[in-house]
């Protein structure tokens, strides 16, 4: 004769074991780690933002363009790679600029 079937109910299945196989299959490796991002704002004068854009259609591919982000990204690096007296004398080329907020609304 065939054997007899015993329906699964939820007691038939240990929650605890039930619940650890669920959550292993969910979680992501512990060894990869999400970048922690910092959003910011920033004022930049209207000719120098028109270089930006032209940074970008220069670094820009055919099937693929690139973030005012990665070329600001870029720049920080190559910042931080140069020699102190470089470095100084690149940052006394730009003129400083006064920031302000605008109302909300304006």
């Amino acid at each position: 004769m065939g054997a007899t079937k015993v329906p699964l109910t939820r007691s038939a299945v240990p929650k605890a074991a039930a619940k650890s196989a669920l959550t292993t299959a969910v979680k992501p490796a512990r060894s990869i780690r999400k970048r922690k991002m910092v959003r910011d704002s920033l004022t930049i004068p209207k000719a120098e933002y028109a270089v930006l854009d032209n940074l970008k259609q220069r670094a820009a591919r055919p099937s693929q363009g690139v973030k005012e982000s990665e070329l600001l990204r870029a720049g920080i690096k190559e910042l931080a790679a140069m020699p102190e007296p470089a470095f100084l004398s690149a940052l006394q080329r730009v003129a400083a600029i006064k920031t302000q907020r605008t109302a909300a609304g304006n």
